[in-house]
């Protein structure tokens, strides 16, 4: 059996198709029309279809009357617990005629149905177990509890389960404590919830989950859905989530949201394969709304967070190293599949001559005015205004920067201290020089030998050096801290502004910064930053 829905484009319907065992997951940002698209995929399937809400309630009450399999069932579909129920039921019970928007309220018929199958397959073995009866199988069928409990188990280990004829308790291992069920956390009802949604399901039906990821942490999420999709291979799951992390995750049809109008129309692209990006960066771009900006960092670093604030009108991904932002810059442009939205990049001045950086502009890649981002702070006016949100002026602040400008060229003034950023200097060049070096010409190994070696024989490793060192000593003699910053690269000056502008350890003043940035609470700082960055404009 396959299953079949339309969803509506400006450029005419798009047709998608998903085998029970199967998943389609549609990636898209807030506000844009992923409530909406559930909605249009359930109407589409009719009763072939149940959707979770992103909009539920996790009230989990045992103690609801107990009542027949079928009515709970019809009430968990339809709203309306009744046998004869059907899909007209649908909208206006189950949704209240406001299918994307209403708060899905059907914990209580799920704990019904459960009950409900519990009792009944417990009733079908007595009866076939029972003495005198003449056994049809050797099979004895376990209820959804007893399956609820053991995904439970798998996925967490420290709590326990205890499920009796009328209750549902909960205690940690190795204690004869228990808890009511209504006492769960959030996460624990969200689990429990979308496990027995999952097992109650009819056969042979699309599970459209809406933010599947809500409530649920996400070192197991993966892992929830692996179960959930392994123990119902009858039905087919459609994804709707703004979860980058998982949808990358997940073995699946992907599809991005780009945009909704309510008449309704979707704007939807596929995620292409073989982009040059991995999975998760493809999505993300695909969904972004705003130009792309690749800079240099980590997620969790003050890099990203200072980019971010500085650059409010770009989308700022973050690529570990100069190589991978240009490598990033040239395959998006490159990329027919994702140039709907411009890309740019900056990346750090890392000792790079004009020619480089005219090289680099070219590509579409600007860079910093600093060896480092972090050298940013230590900027003169920069340093100025974080020492004003503290509350300094006059001679005060002047002694504060006079103090950290001292300290800074102290520490740099020695031959231990140049000869190490020298050699990295000089490390960047061999490097770039050996990158650069083009051998296609070469026909035989005498030809790549000789070429090799006159190249290579033309780079003055000593003399870089030198002239190296000697602008270090220049921008030294002349005080000349911009200079310095331009050529000097080491993490450690950090500590030196955390200690004379804020008296404070560097981990204490960069976690301040990034609140400061993430949350401009310091306008001063934020203004000083961004003078010294690039002007970037998408094109």
């Amino acid at each position: 059996m396959t299953f079949k829905f339309s969803i509506p484009r400006a450029n005419g319907a798009k047709e998608f198709t998903v085998d029970p065992g199967n998943a389609i997951i549609f990636v898209g940002a807030n506000g844009g029309g992923k409530t909406r698209l559930a909605v249009h995929i359930e109407n589409a399937l009719g009763l072939r279809a149940h959707r979770i809400s992103a909009h539920r309630a996790l009230s989990l009450n045992p103690g609801v009357p107990k009542i027949s399999e079928k009515v709970a069932l019809m009430g968990l579909r339809t709203g309306h617990a009744d046998e004869g129920s059907g899909i007209v039921y649908r909208t206006g019970n189950r949704w209240g005629s406001q299918e994307a928007i209403k708060l899905l309220n059907d914990f209580d018929y799920l704990i019904q149905a459960l009950f409900a199958d519990q009792s009944n397959t417990s009733l079908k073995a007595y009866n076939q177990y029972k003495p005198g009866s003449k056994l049809e199988n050797d099979r004895f069928q376990i209820t959804k509890f007893d399956q609820l409990a053991d995904i439970w188990s798998r996925l967490l280990p420290h709590r326990i389960l205890h499920i009796s004829g009328d209750d549902i308790l909960v205690s940690v291992p190795n204690s004869s404590s228990q808890y009511k069920a209504s006492d769960m956390s959030d996460g624990e009802r969200a689990i429990f919830y979308m496990i027995g949604q999952v097992l109650v399901a009819e056969t042979d039906q699309v599970l459209i989950v809406d933010e599947p990821e809500l409530h649920v942490h996400r070192s197991i999420m993966s892992k929830l859905w692996d179960e959930l999709e392994a123990v119902r291979p009858d039905c087919a799951f459609v994804f709707i989530t703004h979860d980058l992390e998982f949808a990358a995750a997940r073995a699946a049809q992907k599809f991005v949201i780009r945009d909704y109008d309510p008449t309704p129309c979707w704007t939807i692209d596929d995620v292409p394969e073989d982009t040059g990006f991995d999975e998760d960066l493809a999505t993300l771009i695909l969904g972004s709304r705003r130009p792309i900006l690749f800079v240099e960092g980590n997620r969790s670093s003050l890099d990203l967070a200072l980019y971010r604030c500085c650059y409010p009108d770009w989308t700022v991904v973050p690529r570990s190293s100069c190589t991978e932002v240009i490598h990033a810059v040239v395959t998006m442009r490159a990329n027919a599949d994702l140039t709907r939205i411009t890309c740019s990049g900056i990346v750090d001045a890392d000792h790079y001559d004009d020619d480089d950086k005219n090289y680099l502009r070219d590509l579409g890649i600007e860079t910093l005015p600093v060896t480092e981002i972090e050298n940013v702070i230590l900027l003169p006016e920069v340093s100025v205004a974080i020492a004003q949100s503290e509350g300094f002026s006059g001679e005060e602040l002047e002694q504060r920067i006079a103090s950290l400008t001292d300290a800074i060229f102290e520490s740099v003034d020695s031959d231990e201290a140049i000869e190490k950023v020298a050699v990295r200097y000089c490390k960047r060049r061999i490097d770039r020089i050996l990158k650069k070096l083009d051998l296609s010409g070469a026909r035989t190994t005498d030809e790549i030998e000789s070429e090799y070696t006159q190249r290579t024989g033309e780079l003055d490793v000593r003399g870089l050096t030198e002239r190296f060192k000697g602008e270090i000593r220049q921008a030294i003699a002349e005080r000349d801290l911009s200079r310095l910053l331009a050529l000097y690269d080491n993490k450690g000056l950090m500590a030196l502004a955390a200690s004379k502008l804020k008296s404070c350890r560097q981990k204490d003043f960069e976690s301040w910064l990034t609140r400061v940035l993430r949350n401009r609470t310091a306008p001063g700082v934020v203004e000083a930053i961004v003078r010294h960055l690039p002007t970037m404009t998408p094109v």
